[in-house]
């Protein structure tokens, strides 16, 4: 035999062979990079969920003497057109959320949906570099649920390039 045999394409239970997934039967780091992200929007929609609460309650944040949540979260900054930031942040994790879903369950939209949730994470990204300069530089006071949602953004944005890159040498 010589030079045009091609193996066929591995569909068993064992793995698949498209979609990045192991064929060895592992999970593959495409998959795993897949559910961290939509792990990390929950937390972030959680966080977020947490904070638009105390928005709304009036509630002192649990801070538990890291930081000082109630400068920040009653700061000027706060709110957008008397929209709160909370809100502006959970409705982009749970977007986020509704993107990474959409993927899975519509194969025809899955490259538009990784294009949005990268569009939202970039921004997301560079919306949350400027609240925490306007936390540092202007309050002088930082909220650590703030804090850990610019975390969760910026990895997510991390995840979504990862994800293009990703996709952009399967094609």
């Amino acid at each position: 035999m010589t030079g045009n045999f091609a193996p066929p394409a591995v569909s068993s239970v064992a793995g698949r062979a498209e979609d990045g997934e192991n064929t060895s039967g592992g999970i593959s780091l495409r998959r795993s990079v897949y559910f961290t992200g939509l792990g990390l929007a929950g937390l972030g929609a959680l966080d977020s969920a947490y904070l638009t609460y105390v928005k709304f309650a009036g509630a002192q944040a649990a801070c538990g003497g890291i930081g000082d949540c109630e400068t920040v979260n009653n700061s000027a900054f706060s709110e957008i057109a008397g929209v709160p930031i909370a809100i502006l942040g959970l409705a982009a994790y749970l977007a986020i959320i509704a993107l990474f879903l959409l993927e899975r369950s519509r194969l025809a939209y899955a490259e538009y949906a990784r294009l949005a949730a990268f569009g939202v994470t970039l921004i997301g990204t560079i919306y949350s570099g400027w609240l925490t300069y306007v936390e540092v530089a202007i309050l002088r006071a930082i909220c650590p649920f703030c804090v850990i949602s610019a975390i969760i953004i910026s990895l997510l944005f991390l995840i979504s390039v990862h994800r293009m890159l990703a996709n952009a040498d399967t094609a």
